[in-house]
């Protein structure tokens, strides 16, 4: 888990400038720390320094958007991270070993195999039924503690448990269980995987760290089934559906909403945010 406030507050610095040129002067000037000692601490606790931290953020979510907008030039995605075309396709290939074209090319063959439980995964469902599971809503802003993780997707399960153990006094029939997992392990590597776990709790209660959940236009895909069963949805919704929908992704982050937990069967709303 990372528990320093500072580093995770670096952190959101930068998931909501990833589209923009990042300093390391600028986060720590954010987080009212000296460059070299912000440094210091972001490599203790993530592992990466922040420089690579950042290049590496931007290659993975431009990634993903090769994967999710076919029809989006690689030109205008690298430009939205602040790429000139030649030093994206350098830098692109330094980390994947790979061209953007290539990747483009095969990762929707790649993601037919879970790399969480590692089985190949039956076809992915049609537009029409993706189309059944899926309602467009506006959601509010949502307030939450949360603890934030930087490893397997495998661990949520356990990482849930103290969660919940921790923050057991503050919950109530109304509270919404709630998680971002901001990477496809698909393309991210599935141990330096970020998610937060979140759980709404009244603005007065005395925890932290806290935040609000940005709401607004979701398309909102139901998910009822087993715990292996959620990524083959996850890919649906992001290669089928969306691509023939008509909607584009936002710059907000989704997050899913847990509705019903019964050992490894789950009802869960995946909001995905768009415009």
């Amino acid at each position: 888990m990372i528990k320093n406030e500072v580093i995770s507050r670096a952190i959101d610095y930068i998931l909501t400038h990833i589209g923009e040129p990042i300093h390391v002067d600028e986060i720590a000037a954010y987080c009212h720390f000296s460059k070299h000692h912000l440094s210091r601490l972001f490599k203790a606790e993530t592992g990466e320094g922040i420089y690579e931290f950042v290049k590496r953020l931007k290659i993975e979510q431009s990634a993903f958007r090769l994967k999710v907008e076919p029809d989006r030039s690689i030109t205008k995605i690298s430009g939205s991270y602040g790429y000139s075309s030649s030093n994206y396709s350098t830098a692109f290939k330094q980390h994947y070993d790979v061209s953007p074209v290539h990747f483009r090319r095969t990762i929707l063959e790649r993601s037919r195999t879970n790399p969480i439980f590692n089985n190949t995964l039956p076809d992915w469902e049609s537009f029409a039924d993706c189309q059944r599971k899926i309602t467009i809503e506006q959601l509010p802003d949502y307030y939450v503690v949360y603890d934030r993780h930087k490893g397997s997707y495998k661990s949520l399960s356990e990482h849930w448990c103290e969660f919940l153990e921790k923050h057991k006094t503050y919950r109530t029939e109304e509270t919404l269980l709630m998680e971002c997992t901001y990477d496809d392990p698909v393309i991210t590597d599935t141990d330096s995987c970020l998610y937060d776990l979140y759980m709404t709790v009244p603005e007065e209660a005395p925890l932290s760290p806290t935040c609000y959940l940005k709401g607004g236009k979701f398309a909102i895909y139901h998910f009822k089934g087993m715990v292996d069963q959620i990524y083959h949805g996850i890919q649906s919704l992001y290669n089928v559906w969306l691509p023939q929908s008509g909607h584009f992704l936002d710059e907000r982050y989704g997050f899913e909403i847990y509705r019903k937990v019964d050992g490894d069967y789950m009802e869960i709303d995946i909001c995905t945010p768009i415009k």
